[in-house]
């Protein structure tokens, strides 16, 4: 089965304080076993919020709202990588396909690249890229079809090469959070919310859930105090 585990923002990712040496090397080298294991398909980490804008779409009009700003619905139901030449273009770029849609609300944030961490120069002719999270609701949390997100999808590839990746309901997930002793415990989905901000994400092929949560625990162990979903990822 694939698996989308997302890590949340904490304080010092939102204050833009870069991650410590010591999680680049350890989660580097984590991830590439995962990759070398054939583990991990695909993942990012985005830029703080203050690098990202927030898209609501209401009645064929779009607002968008840039960062910085705090977690509301952040539960997502699909999602999506584009190229554009800044923010401001790629918000342009979701709020034209959100209001197409109906009534949804969709994030943009710039991926963080390893040229943005220092571990490897800046390819020359490189467009950034962006991550589109598309925000869950009631009807895709029933497991119905998402049809508003959906249609915001299929706007988007209109004129932009994407592929999009969609979520499973909540209720077939799980998530991590540490308490004030430091210990983490697991909670089974569905989530009644989610109103912390992704931080960054990894598409995993494990055979069970367990297995994606005793991974998820080690990934949870390098960076710390960080919230952490598991979530299924659909058809």
């Amino acid at each position: 089965m694939r698996f989308m585990v997302m890590h949340k923002v904490d304080a010092a990712h939102e204050a833009g304080a870069p991650p410590p040496p010591r999680v680049i090397e350890q989660m580097g080298g984590f991830v590439q076993k995962l990759i070398a294991d054939g583990v991990m398909l695909d993942g990012a980490g985005l830029h703080r919020s203050a690098m990202r804008a927030r898209i609501e779409a209401r009645g064929g009009t779009a607002k968008i709202t840039k960062g910085p700003y705090r977690g509301s619905n952040e539960l997502l139901q699909s999602f999506a990588m584009i190229e554009a030449d800044s923010l401001d273009d790629a918000a342009a770029i979701v709020a034209r396909a959100a209001a197409t849609a109906g009534e949804v609300e969709v994030e943009v944030g710039k991926v963080v690249e390893p040229w943005d961490l220092g571990v490897a120069p800046e390819p020359e002719g490189i467009s950034p890229r962006f991550l589109v999270l598309v925000k869950g609701d009631a009807t895709s949390e029933r497991g119905e079809a998402p049809v508003v997100q959906e249609k915001v999808m299929r706007a988007l590839a209109e004129d932009h090469p994407i592929a999009p990746v969609t979520l499973a309901p909540s209720k077939k997930g799980a998530r991590s959070k540490a308490g004030v002793d430091g210990k983490r415990t697991w909670t089974d989905g569905p989530f009644t919310e989610a109103r912390e901000l992704v931080g960054g994400y990894c598409i995993v092929e494990l055979p069970t859930i367990d297995d994606v949560k005793k991974l998820a625990d080690r990934y949870a162990e390098i960076l710390g105090d960080n919230e952490i979903d598991v979530r299924v990822l659909g058809s």
